[in-house]
């Protein structure tokens, strides 16, 4: 559009908003641990590229990992959102790019993990609101820490993912 109406410019700036909206409830449902609202923020047919998991081409066999994975009395989820940028690209379609910077405790395992990563999104309205078609995470740092018996912390793995191998077990 080369000169937009008032009304097209507020409805663009309330799509960015409702898609930020969006990506924000679905970090927090995860710290939450609620998988069926983690499930709500996904097309039935998304696809889900998580660096160092399987492709998931729904949102069922996402959220059941997730429920295995990450929905444990033991595990301490916090994902920090940042740099939303969003772009519209069509009436119902949109591209979204956020980093997020993840923290986990493991009181199990005995181990803290921080990942920096880049979110990539593919944004489709339905029925009158926004859901994740398609989103692509890259790790864009990592640093993991194994809490020893002793209550002092080993680096495990520090620098990019692809730098490291798994880490050790905790000792």
């Amino acid at each position: 559009m080369t000169n937009p109406t008032l009304e097209q410019r507020v409805a663009a700036l309330e799509d960015v908003a409702a898609i930020q909206a969006l990506k924000w409830r679905y970090l927090r449902a995860c710290d939450d641990k609620r998988p069926d609202d983690v499930r709500d923020c996904f097309l039935p047919d998304a696809v889900i590229d998580f660096e160092g998991f399987p492709l998931f081409t729904n949102r069922e066999s996402f959220v059941d990992t997730f429920r295995q994975l990450g929905c444990r009395p033991s595990i301490v989820d916090m994902h920090h959102g940042q740099n939303p940028v969003v772009e519209l690209t069509g009436p119902d379609t949109a591209h979204g790019f956020f980093d997020c910077y993840f923290f986990q405790i493991d009181t199990v395992t005995r181990r803290l993990v921080q990942l920096a990563v880049s979110y990539d999104d593919s944004l489709v309205r339905r029925d009158g609101r926004w859901w994740i078609a398609r989103t692509v995470s890259r790790r864009r740092s990592m640093l993991v820490q194994a809490i020893g018996e002793d209550l002092v912390g080993r680096f495990a793995i520090v620098g990019r993912s692809d730098e490291a191998g798994p880490p050790p077990p905790p000792r």
